[in-house]
């Protein structure tokens, strides 16, 4: 069900967020303890977003979903940058950060490790690839990865 509801306002927020000069990052439907959370995600090319970005989308956003009535459930509604240590979910978000620090969570441990931080180099349909901090160069199959985000170093 989430996925569908996920689409659908995907379809709804994307021209409000292109009228208010942002973009669609990600939507999330989500159920956490008795309540649900729309959480949409908004991005600009620089990566600053504001709350005023947040506002001017938030407002009209809440209006068409009321209007359209996606959900049958009741939600809080949220409008927020994916933040810096963003999830990459899609092609065009592994592309924007190639050459950045990143974070990549597995399934199942390779070589006793779950866990690798390095730089990303490429990812295709099938292969992500890195390089680890030691310079060594690492291809990890995307159906083995759990989850990709960017990583926060100082």
């Amino acid at each position: 069900m989430a996925c569908k509801v996920e689409n659908i306002v995907w379809e709804i927020a994307e021209p409000i967020a292109l009228q208010n000069g942002v973009e669609i990052y990600d939507v999330e439907f989500k159920k956490e303890g008795p309540d649900y959370f729309l959480r949409i995600y908004i991005d600009k090319p620089d990566g600053n977003v504001s709350l005023d970005d947040c506002e001017a989308v938030s407002r009209p956003l809440s209006d068409a979903l009321d209007e359209a009535d996606p959900i049958s459930e009741g939600y809080y509604l949220e409008v927020s940058s994916p933040g810096l240590e963003r999830q990459l979910k899609r092609q065009k978000d592994f592309d924007r950060f190639c050459g950045e620090m990143i974070m990549v969570k597995l399934f199942r441990p390779r070589n006793g490790i779950k866990q690798f931080t390095g730089k990303l180099l490429a990812r295709d349909e099938e292969i992500l690839q890195i390089e680890l901090e030691n310079g060594e160069i690492i291809e990890i199959d995307n159906k083995d990865i759990t989850v990709v985000r960017l990583a926060v170093t100082f």
